[in-house]
């Protein structure tokens, strides 16, 4: 019975192991793919004034890179995401940690 336990306990750990590792490269993606979605997304809008894709990407991406350039000069907004991200990494590692003790009471 003690193996068994033990099996599931480190079963339970792995779970945990993966939701928080998906979570953070959900995470630091969405950072990366925001900006290019308003890009698709704008292309997409300035098709609707019957410009087309070509023209509407030499439009779109300077003005994307405006936005993303004033988001980046707003004090504090980077440093706070990147905390976010990073405190979503500590918070998993402590949680994961922390079936060890519960597997080693289950093993004893």
């Amino acid at each position: 019975m003690k193996k068994i336990n033990f099996a599931l306990v480190r079963l339970l750990q792995f779970v945990v192991f993966v939701v928080f590792t998906a979570t953070v490269l959900i995470y630091f993606s969405a950072m990366v793919l925001l900006p290019l979605d308003a890009v698709a997304i704008m292309i997409k809008f300035l098709g609707l004034f019957g410009l087309n894709t070509l023209l509407g990407a030499v439009i779109a991406i300077p003005v994307v890179s405006y936005l993303a350039l004033s988001a980046y000069k707003i004090p504090g907004l980077g440093k706070m995401l990147i905390d976010t991200g990073l405190e979503l990494v500590s918070t998993g590692k402590t949680k994961v940690e922390a079936f060890n003790a519960v597997a080693e009471s289950v093993k004893a």
